[in-house]
């Protein structure tokens, strides 16, 4: 099995072989396709549609028009696979849902920061979201505009200010006291006038998960909506410092509205106040959070996100910004693994898969739920299996209690990986970490090599 494949000669042949089956049979192309947990496009009652480009064809689970097992024989396994259509298709939902008013999405790197993807969305004339210096370069190695960009995060430091500021970025989301002081000191040291906006904290209880609650009072993001005013009269005066917006962003996975609305009307009455006193706004930044369905979630459709922001927005100064990243890439991944050993036991069974926690943190760290679904669904009776990696971590699971039938060798889709899947992966119990392929129609391209083990002590030496 190889797993550097950077060739598409084998996954595009695979696809010749089965051409007469899979031409004109692709999800979201007049298909004939069953729907698994990573369809092709995924919806549960009051749950909104996203695109993925995962569907069965002809008893195989493809990504477009890629069969899976093409891609695990030229590629190796673990494997991330996106599919560009889906990723191009949510991008442009989403801009095309905010149509009415002047907007800018500005894609948030931190879900997914491959390249490839970073291009693809460059390309339909997306903005970034980023949150480090080095997410800024990534976007300006991808091709995008840094004159799109919004950088955000609690500790920015000197250095990357000063990138930024050379990159001419749209904006600098400033969440403290201290960190104004300090852009205004660099911007001067640079003869440059930093443009900013403040992340406003409103004290909105997003109802997700904790670890991605952003908007409450105790939340480390932001500043109190309280303080904001006083803020912004300083930065008015600072001489390297030129007000452009106001910024906010309440959590992560967030399946409703009504947070959103309480924090948007809260955001807006301080705009106005602001302007009333002088300070007028450029742009309105509303973050990111809309969810994804990844088991039974009934999450927001985005022609009723659109249509609750629309008449807010609508006759005002202010260009509204979002930052969606999630909704954009999370459905549009999946994490292809092989089973190892299966380890039938007297109370659990385990199906040893060649993925782990390093590869997949999500259910081990906010025990996240991802369908798990055969790449070559069996006909045979199933049974109930942990799925769980090789890493030495009781915590070390992909996926508990799932009725499936399975033999030594299949291949599985962990679906949903498309987001805070690879970004978030490390090299524990000394992994390397996996490879990424983005597959367009017919053809899968390597746009991450797989690591090798001696690349992962490169950097290191023996004392003398």
């Amino acid at each position: 099995m190889r797993h550097q494949g950077t060739s598409q000669t084998g996954v595009h042949a695979a696809v010749g072989r089965n051409a007469g089956c899979l031409t004109n049979r692709v999800a979201g192309a007049g298909c004939a396709c069953t729907s698994t947990g990573a369809a092709a496009v995924q919806r549960t009652t009051g749950g909104a549609r996203t695109v993925s480009g995962f569907a069965l064809i002809d008893g195989e689970l493809c990504a477009e028009r890629v069969p899976l097992s093409a891609i695990a024989d030229e590629f190796g396994t673990p494997c991330y696979v996106y599919s560009r259509a889906a990723i191009e298709q949510n991008y442009r939902e989403y801009d095309t849902a905010l149509a009415a008013v002047p907007h800018l999405v500005c894609y948030a790197l931190k879900a997914n920061s491959n390249l490839a993807v970073l291009d693809l969305l460059a390309r339909l004339g997306s903005g970034f979201d980023i949150v480090s210096g080095g997410e800024l370069a990534r976007v300006i190695a991808a091709g995008g505009d840094a004159r799109k960009a919004v950088f955000s995060g609690v500790g920015k430091t000197a250095a990357e200010m000063e990138a930024a500021l050379e990159a001419g970025i749209l904006c600098f989301n400033v969440e403290s006291a201290a960190e104004l002081e300090a852009l205004d000191a660099t911007a001067g040291q640079m003869g440059r006038r930093a443009p900013v906006s403040f992340r406003v904290n409103p004290d909105v209880d997003p109802q997700t998960h904790p670890y991605i609650s952003t908007g409450l009072r105790e939340s480390k993001f932001g500043v109190p909506i309280g303080d904001a005013p006083t803020l912004y009269r300083r930065a008015a005066r600072l001489p390297h410092i030129a007000v452009r917006g106001i910024d906010i962003h309440i959590g992560s996975q967030i399946t409703t509205l009504a947070p959103y609305r309480e924090a948007i009307v809260k955001v807006i009455a301080l705009v106005d106040q602001l302007a009333a006193e002088g300070i007028a706004l450029a742009h309105v930044d509303l973050g990111g959070g809309l969810g994804i369905r990844y088991r039974d979630e009934a999450t927001v459709e985005l022609a009723d996100y659109a249509a609750m922001i629309t008449p807010l927005f609508s006759g005002r100064r202010e260009q509204l910004l979002i930052e969606p990243g999630r909704r954009l890439v999370g459905a549009a991944g999946i994490l292809l693994t092989r089973v190892i050993y299966l380890k039938p036991g007297p109370q659990r069974n385990f199906a040893i898969v060649d993925a782990a926690m390093n590869d997949l943190i999500r259910p081990a760290l906010y025990d996240a739920w991802h369908p798990v679904d055969p790449v070559r669904p069996r006909h045979s009776p199933s049974r109930e299996w942990q799925i769980v990696g090789p890493i030495c971590e009781s915590g070390d699971f992909l996926a508990h209690d799932r009725a499936l039938s399975l033999e030594q060798g299949d291949l599985l889709a962990v679906g949903a990986a498309g987001a805070y899947g690879f970004v978030m992966s490390s090299n524990y119990n000394t992994r390397p970490r996996a490879c990424e392929v983005l597959v367009d129609g017919d053809r899968a391209h390597a746009v991450r090599k797989r690591e090798s083990v001696t690349m992962l002590f490169a950097g290191e030496s023996l004392l003398p």
